[in-house]
């Protein structure tokens, strides 16, 4: 039955990745607008419209830079018979299942990495300007991070000859626990814990967007939790309680900052706000 899936999965690759954003999307808004973490200080009509205008136009870019995304990049190797799994004959459930864990642990050191350097911080910051941490949140990325982790993951794919079905099912994945960890629905406690034991939840996400720096450097995993925890940068609570904590960073923390224009000016403002082609190069 998986297999079935995957096949037409690949076959409508794009409608397929459309539905599933959308449900989840539809879905998590739902649920945190019935039952909320937090009491957001911050309507949605100030930061959905600029959220969601930056999504489309990642989506629009992306699509025109990496026309077959890392679906296609799969496909190439296994075409050419490029990448491990394509000189080294595995099991073809062991190579869907490996790729999928492997990429998802490429990228909590890719999201380590735009947090350790202060030119990928930049761009970075964007996603952790927001002011709330909500659905659209999980899709509130500046486009130059968007091409740069469409690069890592495509060059992952080829170099690990992922198997296409594998590169679909990331992708799924990805985008649905994106929207999922950055919801601000209210899980029970009891089953937030047991979640939290393999996935990353809306708890424990929200603690990355903490405005307190330790905590900001913590949780770093998309969709396992296991990444944190073996290479200790879990952080179960925040110091201030979900209810309590700021969210944000000390800087860029204004109304002012929520437009779309001033999302993609992100990277090249310096502290006070001030528009510069240099400060994309200044220090952090």
């Amino acid at each position: 039955m998986l297999n079935a899936a995957l096949q037409w999965g690949l076959a409508h690759e794009r409608t397929a990745r459309l539905d599933v954003f959308l449900v989840v999307f539809l879905g998590m808004a739902l649920w945190e607008t019935l039952a909320s973490r937090r009491k957001e200080s911050i309507g949605r009509l100030k930061r959905w419209p600029h959220n969601l205008a930056l999504t489309l136009l990642n989506t629009v870019l992306v699509r025109v830079v990496f026309p077959a995304a890392t679906v296609g990049a799969a496909l190439g190797a296994q075409r050419t018979r490029f990448g491990l799994f394509n000189w080294v004959e595995v099991p073809p459930g062991f190579a869907l299942v490996f790729s999928v864990v492997a990429m998802d642990w490429v990228l909590y050191y890719q999201h380590r990495a735009f947090h350790a350097f202060p030119l990928l911080w930049k761009f970075h910051r964007t996603h952790h300007t927001d002011l709330e941490v909500d659905v659209t949140t999980g899709v509130r990325f500046h486009p130059a991070e968007m091409l740069i982790s469409m690069l890592v993951k495509c060059s992952f794919v080829a170099l690990l000859g992922a198997p296409p079905g594998a590169a679909f099912l990331f992708e799924a994945l990805l985008n649905a626990t994106s929207l999922f960890s950055h919801s601000n629905a209210r899980l029970p406690g009891w089953l937030d814990r047991v979640l939290r034991l393999l996935i990353v939840t809306p708890d424990m996400h929200r603690v990355h967007h903490s405005v307190i720096p330790s905590e900001t450097n913590s949780n770093f995993g998309f969709n396992l939790s296991i990444w944190d925890r073996l290479l200790m940068t879990y952080r179960a609570q925040p110091k201030e309680g979900h209810e309590k904590m700021r969210i944000g960073l000390d800087v860029f923390n204004e109304e002012k900052y929520l437009p779309v224009n001033k999302l993609l000016e992100q990277p090249f403002l310096d502290k006070s706000g001030k528009f510069a082609w240099n400060n994309l190069i200044r220090e952090k």
